[in-house]
């Protein structure tokens, strides 16, 4: 099977769907990712076929003035997207794998090229009764308010969407239908969306329709090994904290790397600091900083992780079986972050405006200190461990290998 992958967003949207990809190839499959130019590197390491889609995630990122500004900025991004998609999607493609980001703009390009599509996503956008929408606030309204509250939000992702998807099915030849009727389509056939997240965080719903599962997470494809100067670092002394706020923060470097290492001599404690978009940096004897590097062989060595509470660092965090302090600070982070307080494997969330020295120091120090946090988190490894999120896609994708076969 010819096998297409599409992600956009930052590398913790990314990421993920290298493991996918790497996996799927690994079975005889054709696979290629298409994503943004910035990750081409990233993808082609893996072996996998790269197709650029247009967009800069670091730039796209930067905030737009008030909420028309983001709006619009989020028009104009879909609509690049959009047209994307359309490229690097040729009639030869037999699956495409949409992830929650394209998929709105995916259908309709599996719609015209005559591809069967799955959704592969990385937060559970689907409305409920048991949470409240993924995106917008951690909080829950009660089971009528939440389910209607995830109605809105899917409102609102197909408005944003509307004038890109009246232009791409202009462009593709297909007749006029809205991101709404196309939803609407997409249940009675219970289109299936595959969840590469585990439930050990967020259990499947049980007011979802059939085709939505909860399968595990899918991790990203690389070398695990350390560089020597992290392991020396690591060997020179006890377990660090590791503080990274990833895609966030950008310009904010000064003032994170203050409170990171404050924070981190008021516990007592050694630190790693990812560099990440915010540009942390603060070496001495007690602080190494680090650029690149792969979570999962640097996160099980780490006496705690401070982070933003992306869906992908929150997740490797708790494969590690180590303690969480979640930061989060926009878009899913809330949720995520909600989730890690909720099944006891991370301290209270410190809101990243509310961030302080003296506010990270007190949660590092409870976050170490407290035995329940790393067992808990362990316990939730150990779950985890037994989670095989890239096997059921492989098997759904087998399936419909056979249906299309007869």
């Amino acid at each position: 099977m010819r096998i297409l992958i599409t992600a956009a967003g930052s590398h913790g949207d990314v990421a993920p769907y290298t493991g996918l990809g790497v996996r799927l190839s690994g079975t005889g499959h054709e696979v290629a990712l298409a994503t943004h130019r910035s990750y081409a590197s990233m993808v082609e390491q893996c072996g996998l076929e790269y197709r650029p889609l247009p967009g800069d995630p670091r730039a796209d990122g930067a905030a737009a003035q008030g909420k028309g500004g983001l709006i619009r900025k989020a028009k104009a991004f879909v609509g690049e997207l959009g047209r994307g998609i359309t490229e690097v999607a040729d009639p030869q493609v037999d699956v495409l794998l949409l992830s929650t980001t394209t998929a709105p703009l995916g259908w309709h390009v599996a719609e015209a090229v005559g591809a069967a599509s799955v959704g592969v996503y990385l937060q559970p956008v689907e409305p409920t009764g048991e949470f409240a929408p993924v995106v917008g606030g951690a909080r829950s309204l009660g089971r009528w308010g939440n389910r209607a509250a995830g109605r809105v939000a899917l409102g609102v992702v197909d408005r944003i969407h509307r004038d890109a998807v009246r232009e791409l099915r202009r462009r593709l030849g297909l007749p006029p239908l809205s991101g709404q009727a196309m939803r609407r389509r997409l249940e009675r056939e219970q289109w299936p969306v595959l969840h590469g997240f585990s439930a050990a965080v967020v259990g499947r719903p049980v007011d979802w329709r059939p085709g939505l599962e909860v399968v595990g997470n899918w991790w990203p494809a690389g070398p695990e090994a350390l560089p020597r100067e992290v392991e020396e670092f690591l060997a020179a002394g006890t377990a660090p904290v590791f503080i990274g706020f990833g895609s966030m923060g950008s310009g904010q470097g000064e003032r994170l790397s203050r409170i990171a290492v404050e924070a981190l001599r008021s516990a007592g404690l050694r630190g790693v600091l990812q560099s990440g978009w915010a540009g942390l940096a603060a070496d001495s004897d007690d602080v190494l900083t680090v650029g690149s590097i792969g979570h999962a062989a640097l996160f099980p060595r780490m006496a705690a992780v401070v982070h933003h509470a992306g869906a992908g660092t929150a997740a490797a965090g708790l494969r590690a079986g180590v303690p969480s302090v979640p930061v989060p600070v926009t878009a899913d982070q809330p949720f995520w972050a909600g989730r890690l307080a909720a099944i006891g494997v991370a301290v209270e969330p410190i809101p990243f405006g509310e961030l302080t020295a003296e506010r990270l120091a007190g949660a590092i120090r409870q976050a170490v200190a407290q035995p329940s946090y790393r067992k808990r988190a362990a316990a939730s490894a150990r779950r985890m461990a037994k989670e095989d999120g890239a096997g059921s896609v492989v098997k759904l994708v087998a399936d419909l290998a056979r249906r299309a076969g007869s």
